[in-house]
């Protein structure tokens, strides 16, 4: 009986050290390496197009605000009494 434990237990340790990687198909694991990469250069490029809309979309408010007539003439240092 005392055999038969110690062969359950060293069974155990070696289940242990197993780890989904060692499991997996080679083929399946290229392809699962594949895919990441894919997916982080598809986030990187989301990203970078958020950043140009986001810099489009200020350059598109300042000009907004350039052709806005309050905003000019607030923005202007005329002073109505030199002009008197």
């Amino acid at each position: 009986m005392a055999k038969k434990s110690r062969n359950i237990s060293n069974h155990t340790q070696q289940d242990q050290h197993t780890t989904l990687k060692d499991m997996l198909n080679p083929e399946i694991l290229n392809k699962l390496k594949i895919q990441a990469e894919e997916l982080k250069i598809l986030e990187e490029k989301n990203k970078e197009e958020g950043r140009k809309k986001a810099a489009e979309e200020r350059k598109t408010e300042q000009k907004r605000l350039e052709n806005n007539f309050e905003h000019l003439l607030n923005k202007s240092n005329l002073d109505w009494r030199n002009f008197k």
